[in-house]
């Protein structure tokens, strides 16, 4: 059984950072593609950050770009996602989400997905 993980949301002032923590695991780890996806209240969820199975490759949503790095540890089977300079438009649930192999900015392409974990950014 595959299970996906997050961890370390919360609440933070603009300009503070957080870093998410996703677990995996019943998956061999570092053949999935693993991603974060957000979603705001009254909002659809939205592509943040991915990193290809080999990481080579990394991909991120322009509005996060250069504010938030998504890295893995194969060998603890945990994809994190460091978030800097944060702002109050950040404020979602963030997912995390494995896809095999191949990268991918589109949601309905994961495979799995994990129960989230709230951010939310004061003004």
């Amino acid at each position: 059984q595959v299970q996906l993980v997050e961890s370390g949301g919360g609440s933070v002032q603009a300009g503070g950072s957080l870093r998410l923590s996703c677990a995996a695991s019943g998956l061999a780890f570092s053949s999935w593609t693993m991603a974060w996806f957000r979603q705001a209240p009254g909002k659809e969820r939205e592509f943040v950050a991915a990193i290809s199975w080999r990481e080579i490759i990394t991909y991120y949503a322009d509005s996060v770009k250069g504010r938030f790095t998504i890295s893995r540890d194969n060998a603890k089977s945990t994809v994190y996602l460091q978030m800097n300079s944060l702002k109050p438009e950040d404020t979602a649930n963030y997912y995390c989400a494995a896809l095999p192999r191949r990268g991918s900015k589109v949601d309905s392409e994961y495979v799995y997905w994990g129960q989230g974990t709230q951010v939310t950014v004061s003004s």
